[in-house]
């Protein structure tokens, strides 16, 4: 469904649920990690309850069903994909003022100055991240935790995009959000990590051996180096496949940050986006048919 429909333009469950965390956030909002952790606990804990009593329906159809909607829902693979071929044509276009108002939709990072092949590196990062937290993830939680799982994991990750930033309002009241995030997304950033090792003959440049050899080479020696305990992961693995340096001077918002830099080849450029997305659409694949055995043997 996701590959077929993408996300729903309108009345997306997801927008649902982050209008009803900031309406929360405004009554529940303070300069403390204590009410953070409130705040966090009562939204996942409400999408957690709401999904078991939704998966108690006695009937199998009924609960496959759910299942495939929920699934559907909480999914962003294709999306994603999307948005990087959006961001590929525009930068082949050479129109740098359309890719830059798109950027957005990809990262939080200011794209104000940035030229072609500083656009193509945030948006090669995007993509190998994303596709962990928009795929990898959601399809692993709900392998071994059915819906509560599906709900529970995207309503986390969506409340680390809302308030999970280190800025003054944010430094105290979303560090529990973004520490469960953490949490949460421990294990799936290494299985995507994994997975992109096996993917990187789609993108391979030279031969499928020797990618899949780089892309595990850079994985083990770069993963940890990201600010990030899972997202470094998911950036080394992807620099290795792509053959690209990932890493550098990012700005957010005024604040400006410093990355380790994952991998040896060359910055990446205009060209290796249509490769990423690419990429992330083989690891989707991938996790796909990881999420189901996980789930026949959980079952078994």
């Amino acid at each position: 469904m996701d590959a077929l429909l993408a996300d729903p333009r309108r009345g997306h469950p997801v927008a649902g649920f982050g209008r009803a965390a900031a309406a929360l956030e405004e009554r529940l909002y303070g300069d403390s990690r204590a009410r953070g952790a409130v705040f966090t606990g009562v939204c996942v804990g409400t999408t957690a309850a709401l999904g078991v009593l939704a998966e108690r329906s006695r009937r199998p159809a009924v609960r496959c069903l759910l299942t495939a909607a929920t699934t559907w829902a909480v999914l962003g693979g294709t999306s994603l994909a999307r948005e990087g071929m959006i961001m590929a044509r525009r930068l082949e276009d050479g129109d740098l003022e359309a890719a830059r108002a798109r950027l957005s939709h990809l990262c939080a990072r200011d794209p104000s100055g940035l030229d072609a092949d500083a656009l193509a590196r945030a948006t090669v990062e995007s993509l190998a991240e994303n596709t962990g937290d928009a795929v990898v993830a959601p399809l692993l939680w709900g392998a071994v935790a059915g819906v509560p799982g599906l709900v529970a994991y995207r309503a986390v990750n969506t409340l680390d995009a809302m308030v999970g930033y280190r800025s003054a309002r944010y430094e105290r009241f979303g560090w529990a959000s973004a520490r469960l995030d953490d949490l949460a997304n421990w294990i799936p950033a290494r299985v995507t990590g994994l997975l992109t090792v096996l993917a990187a003959p789609v993108v391979a440049e030279k031969g499928a051996r020797e990618a899949i050899s780089e892309s595990w080479r850079v994985l083990r020696r770069d993963g940890a180096h990201h600010p990030s305990p899972n997202a470094g992961r998911c950036e080394a693995a992807a620099a290795g496949a792509l053959g690209v340096r990932l890493g550098g001077a990012n700005s957010y918002g005024g604040r400006l940050e410093v990355r380790p830099e994952l991998g040896d080849g060359r910055k990446p450029e205009v060209k290796d986006v249509r490769r990423a997305a690419r990429l992330s659409r083989a690891v989707a694949a991938g996790a796909v048919l990881a999420a189901a055995a996980l789930a026949l043997g959980a079952r078994r």
